[in-house]
């Protein structure tokens, strides 16, 4: 197994004064675009907003001080464009964008999954690179606020006519949104494509929701008040991921009671058996072969009924309404 290599200072360096003389364009002013805009102009990079002519994000792109333009108008001169749009629009947007960039330009991504499952394809003489930061748009905001970073892979599909050129444009740009800070680990296109999606799907958005709602629904089937049953399985759970991501596994379990830490031991295995790990191996091959990404661009195609339905379920469950009794109460929400 190959071990990840972490970006030296030197690296970084040369990458950020190159973009420090060139021109960039963000395409797509979103939770990510937004912060990755002002991110890079705060680190005085030359930035261009680009977007769909009166759409709201340019309207906010323009309350932040940007001079936003069409798309097009947008990547026209830009040494790096980088694409901070929706993964399921890239198909249809991406070859307007490196149609109308020079011949040049080096395009970029925060997401692996266009490029890799087939959705983007560019020509092998332009440069295709991503920086991924691992954690949401606000969080990369307010760290860089704050002086500090979060950490991005960093990533070069292919190098084009100037493979160094390409790869320090990546690097510079993963500087000027602050990750340098906090640390660049070097990847590919296809294991942050695989991973994340995996990430998303096992844990953080699929299993962990699924244990959360399957949790709350067996003592409230149980006969256990609602409000209770969403502060002990829901409302605690950022208090235990808190200590797990400052902590690790181990450190977390220093922090909490014998209690827990006894019945955790006892249950967990219980829980997560063989047939579980059976079913996250079947994850990850859909993941692998494609046959996720083939869904997802269907669902899209046909006006994303699938989608909008499990954000429909999600709104009526009824431990939204014992979610926002518990929100109430605390002052630092409001």
């Amino acid at each position: 197994m190959l071990e990840v290599e972490i970006v030296s200072n030197s690296q970084v360096v040369v990458g950020a004064e190159l973009l420090a003389t060139a021109r960039v364009a963000v395409i797509g002013y979103g939770n990510q675009g937004r912060s990755h805009a002002l991110n890079l102009r705060d680190s005085g990079v030359c930035i261009e907003v680009g977007g769909r002519n009166g759409s709201p994000a340019l309207a906010n792109a323009h309350s932040d001080g940007f001079r936003p333009l069409s798309s097009e108008l947008a990547v026209a001169d830009a040494d790096l464009v980088i694409v901070a749009l929706p993964d399921e629009v890239h198909g249809a947007l991406c070859p307007m964008l490196l149609g109308a960039m020079k011949p040049s330009g080096v395009i970029g991504f925060l997401h692996g999954f266009s490029v890799h499952f087939g959705m983007v394809a560019v020509a092998k003489n332009r440069g295709v690179v991503l920086v991924a930061p691992k954690g949401p748009g606000t969080a990369l905001r307010e760290r860089f606020l704050q002086g500090i970073g979060i950490p991005s892979l960093l990533a070069v599909h292919q190098g084009g006519d100037d493979p160094g050129r390409a790869e320090a444009l990546a690097l510079g740009w993963a500087h000027g949104i602050g990750s340098a800070r906090a640390g660049i680990v070097r990847t590919t296109f296809r294991d942050e494509a695989e991973t994340d999606l995996f990430g998303e799907q096992a844990v953080l958005c699929g299993g962990l929701c699924e244990l959360i709602k399957a949790a709350y629904e067996t003592l409230v089937d149980a006969g256990y008040p609602p409000l209770l049953a969403y502060t002990e399985c829901c409302h605690e759970v950022k208090q235990i991921a808190d200590l797990i991501c400052d902590r690790g596994m181990a450190g977390m379990g220093s922090a909490i009671s014998n209690t827990a830490r006894f019945g955790g031991a006892a249950s967990g295995e219980r829980l997560i058996d063989s047939s579980v790990r059976t079913r996250m191996r079947e994850v990850l091959a859909d993941i692998q072969s494609g046959a996720f990404a083939a869904r997802m661009v269907s669902d899209t195609e046909a006006g994303s009924p699938r989608l909008h339905a499990a954000r429909s379920l999600a709104a009526d469950h009824p431990m939204e309404e014992s979610g926002r009794a518990v929100r109430a109460l605390l002052p630092w929400l409001k």
